[in-house]
């Protein structure tokens, strides 16, 4: 299978909700489409680095230097069609795991179109519906906040997610707890958190979370460790979880009882999948973490959960949750049961509408041989 053209793309979408963070507010997401041709058929990935650095260093800018300049380049001078062969080629230059993984994804999608087969299926998932929960932003006011919990738990979502940071966090606790006491819960904190705060952590002891996501920097896993030896709520990595090798670390360290799988952060699915794997081996529960992706990135989370070991709520939402019209048909929609089902089609199994596509794109760059 020879690669013929990859092309990038630079996209806007507006949010119908603001979303806010520790690391702020953001009205719309801008993103990167990759899509990659040979024989016909098209592999659709998509890079989740934002605008500004602060999920973690990588950018839409550096993404788009980095796949130009030297990934895609790499994948026609070697002739990568292979998605396990980009891995392991791509492992010698450091870090930019979003712009890899934008790639890879696009490889794997091509690579199960001409299998005809779902990528689930090649993955080795045995799940046809995930578990979809969803994730709620930083409100202007507590009222705010109620009103939209209300309105995910009427929507038949089963688990809630907030955010929260220091001035937004055990007071806003109390009241969603008062509101709605039997509800599935849990909070992310971004890194917003320091050591100074562990005795503050140890509150959320009273509101019966499900866990506490990644309160400190990336590169404290010392505090996180400490926090994990005095809080009975489950600690959860995020951002600290880069790779297998930062996952066996934390592991020895004790930092964590949860981990949060995303394929960005993780540079692609081949890494997701060896982090998958080691965490079973060890009995340790993880789910998949959203990048508030369109429906493309959507379809390859929800393909990433049906792995057996996807066995918490994930941040995998419905479509209209984050657009009013994504970019793919049929639109993604939770279940009466609060699940979503795995695509069956052909690689992603589902259809990205160029139209909506190309009135998104701002920017678009074509590489070939």
């Amino acid at each position: 299978m020879n690669i013929e053209k990859i092309e990038l793309l630079l996209l806007e979408l507006p949010y119908v909700h603001f979303f806010e963070t520790s690391f702020g507010r953001e009205e719309k997401k801008t993103f990167i489409l990759v899509k990659i041709f040979s024989g016909g058929l098209c592999g659709f990935g998509e890079v989740t680095a934002d605008l500004l650095p602060l999920y973690n260093y990588e950018t839409t800018s550096t993404s788009w230097v980095i796949i130009k300049e030297i990934l895609a380049p790499l994948i026609f001078d070697r002739g990568l069609s292979s998605p396990v062969a980009f891995h392991t080629e791509v492992q010698r230059f450091k870090g930019h795991h979003m712009a890899k993984a934008g790639l890879e994804l696009a490889l794997w999608d091509l690579k199960a179109k001409k299998e005809r087969r779902p990528l689930s299926e090649l993955y080795g998932g045995d799940k046809k519906e995930v578990l979809s929960g969803v994730s709620v932003g930083i409100q202007d006011k507590t009222s705010d906040l109620i009103r939209r919990v209300e309105d995910f738990l009427q929507k038949g979502y089963p688990r809630v997610k907030l955010k929260i940071k220091p001035g937004w966090d055990i007071k806003i606790l109390e009241q969603v707890r008062k509101e709605f006491p039997r509800i599935t819960l849990q909070v992310d904190a971004n890194c917003a958190y320091t050591s100074a705060d562990i005795e503050r952590l140890k509150e959320l002891d009273e509101y019966d979370l499900a866990l506490v996501e990644q309160p400190f920097p990336a590169f404290d896993l010392l505090s996180h460790s400490q926090l994990k030896k005095r809080i009975r709520t489950p600690v959860c990595l995020d951002e600290s979880a880069e790779s297998l090798d930062a996952v066996r670390q934390a592991y020895e360290m004790r930092c964590f009882d949860i981990i949060n799988i995303k394929v960005g952060r993780v540079g692609g699915i081949v890494e997701a999948k060896k982090i998958h794997d080691f965490c079973a081996s060890k009995a340790v529960p993880v789910w998949c973490g959203g990048m508030l992706e369109s429906g493309i990135g959507r379809a390859h989370n929800i393909h990433l959960a049906a792995l057996p070991n996807f066995k918490l709520t994930n941040d995998i939402s419905a479509s209209r949750r984050y657009f009013a019209r994504d970019l793919i048909e049929p639109q993604v929609e939770i279940t009466e049961q609060g699940t979503i089902k795995v695509p069956e089609g052909p690689g992603i199994g589902v259809t990205p509408i160029e139209a909506r596509i190309e009135k998104a794109t701002r920017k678009k760059e074509v590489f070939t041989p």
